[in-house]
């Protein structure tokens, strides 16, 4: 005697920020793009009136309406709203890891419930390798080079010399060397990058990034270095940088696209 499978439920999704990603993210819920997910609203600190394909509710609400919500506005909403999203009993999808190269708050997240946090590998790829290296043994040497055009790059922090070089290169520019750990402070909405390598490899400091800024750039470039006793693996990606924020790249919206069919339990994902 055959029965009916019972379908899976739909997942109730609440979006952070009305961006360039956000954008992309939730038309393509209000569309019904992602099976078994519904966009119930967004979140964002400007009025967005008639804009919006689902009703702007403040966090608080959100929290209430939803079991899962996708973070799209950058590494401040995850220090300030993480932990009580998954204390509240709500999944949180996280785009800007960058916020996790913060130990405590990674602490804290990792630890909080019910909810349960999920991360989105964004620009990069290769992570599901590294991840699965990583489970042999340490990984010797991690490195991560990323290319972008000057403007994109400039910061409140930077000296009058340092943006002189920059907007007067006519060649590669290095503006920082360091771990996983420093170089997203730095560089907080460019660098989500190098805390997802650095969360793959399981240490911050392990992951050496170097930031170059190219004015002959016509893409973003993402250069992954590893080796270790069971191999070398290199990845390098190029995107084409977004046009409404030419600070993160094409791919990432549909990095959380993904990210969210996973989640909702659609089949053949390569997971």
């Amino acid at each position: 005697m055959s029965s009916t499978p019972t379908p899976a439920p739909v997942r109730k999704v609440g979006l952070i920020g009305w961006g360039a990603i956000g954008r992309v993210v939730g038309s393509a819920l209000a569309a019904g793009e992602i099976p078994g997910a519904e966009l119930v609203c967004i979140v964002d600190n400007r009025p967005l009136g008639d804009t919006a394909p689902a009703p702007q509710l403040t966090m608080e609400q959100a929290m209430d309406a939803c079991d899962l919500i996708v973070e799209a506005a950058g590494q401040g909403v995850v220090r300030e709203w993480g932990e009580p999203i998954l204390a509240g009993g709500t999944d949180l999808l996280v785009a800007s890891t960058g916020a996790l190269t913060d130990d405590e708050l990674a602490k804290k997240l990792l630890a909080a419930a019910p909810g349960r946090v999920y991360f989105t590998g964004g620009a990069v790829g290769g992570l599901d390798l590294l991840q699965a290296v990583r489970a042999m043994g340490r990984l010797d040497e991690v490195r991560l080079t990323t290319t972008k055009l000057p403007a994109t790059l400039e910061q409140p922090w930077m000296d009058e010399e340092l943006l002189r070089r920059m907007r007067t290169a006519t060649g590669p520019v290095e503006l920082m060397a360091g771990t996983a750990r420093e170089v997203p402070v730095k560089f907080p909405k460019s660098t989500n990058v190098a805390a997802s390598v650095a969360l793959a490899v399981g240490d911050l400091d392990a992951v050496r990034v170097r930031v170059v800024a190219d004015p002959a750039a016509t893409s973003t470039s993402h250069v992954i270095e590893a080796s270790g006793s069971h191999g070398s693996y290199r990845f390098e990606v190029r995107h084409l940088p977004d046009a409404a924020n030419p600070a993160t790249s094409q791919v990432v919206p549909y990095s959380v696209l993904r990210s969210l069919a996973a989640l909702t339990g659609r089949g053949g994902q390569i997971l």
